[in-house]
């Protein structure tokens, strides 16, 4: 975030909360813009090619307007904590309305799917990526990319609201609370997230810190390949590695 004098900060919010200042507003807007880039550098992180930054830029943009419409600045409430749910929200809500995923995606998805289905009730193991690659003539690291392509669609589809099918005629005299977990929701979602974890114990060593710091401390590759004394290419592939690992267990629960 912008460094900015406290009073200055202030005086805008109470333009903005007073009287909707545009000027005030816009600097606001400025001031908090960095949390925006933030997340755009962390959801993009994984998304397909033809996902560019600038739309999930635009995405978050509408996060941090919400945010600030909506921001009763006199709560207890931190503006950044507040602005950070909000702009990871849109810019998942609007991955989830978007078709991002390309034909030819999809297409090399579903070939990789079938292939490991077919390997695995051969060899009645888990296979490797090796032996998924030679099969579909693809690299091992396009390989990894297209499964981790169907990874991250996989974790919006979790964090979306689970749907009821069978309403009946009940629909007609009662309306459903969108914003409601319900326990069915939270046991499925606790469900999910516990066997994740049991996915992530089985990791090798550097693939479980990469992961912990990259999720958990929010540190960049960068930062981990400092700490780790790796290059930051080489993080970004452990970090493909134990992602394509965590998807196929994942797209077997979904």
């Amino acid at each position: 975030m912008t460094s900015v004098n406290v009073m200055d900060e202030k005086k805008r919010w109470e333009k903005w909360s007073k009287e909707r200042d545009e000027e005030a507003g816009n600097l606001l807007v400025k001031q908090y813009m960095p949390l925006v880039n933030y997340h755009v550098q962390r959801i993009g992180v994984g998304l397909p090619r033809n996902v560019h930054k600038e739309e999930l830029k635009s995405l978050g943009l509408m996060g941090l307007y919400d945010a600030l419409e909506k921001f009763d600045h006199k709560r207890d409430l931190k503006f950044d904590t507040y602005a950070s749910f909000r702009i990871r929200g849109a810019i998942l809500d609007g991955l989830r309305k978007e078709d991002w995923l390309s034909r030819s995606a999809r297409e090399k998805a579903k070939r990789v799917e079938h292939t490991i289905e077919k390997l695995e009730q051969h060899y009645l193991r888990n296979v490797t990526v090796q032996e998924i690659a030679s099969e579909v003539k693809m690299t091992e690291e396009e390989v990894i990319h297209v499964m981790n392509e169907g990874f991250f669609a996989n974790v919006l589809s979790i964090e979306e609201p689970i749907k009821e099918h069978d309403e009946g005629d009940h629909q007609s005299y009662t309306i459903r609370d969108e914003r409601m977990i319900t326990p069915e929701d939270h046991l499925l979602k606790e469900e999910y997230f516990a066997e994740l974890v049991r996915v992530i114990e089985k990791l090798n060593e550097k693939e479980q810190l990469v992961i912990s710091l990259f999720y958990k401390e929010e540190l960049t590759f960068t930062e981990i390949g400092h700490v780790l004394g790796l290059s930051t290419s080489r993080i970004s592939q452990i970090h493909s590695k134990a992602l394509f690992k965590l998807r196929n267990t994942l797209n077997k629960m979904m």
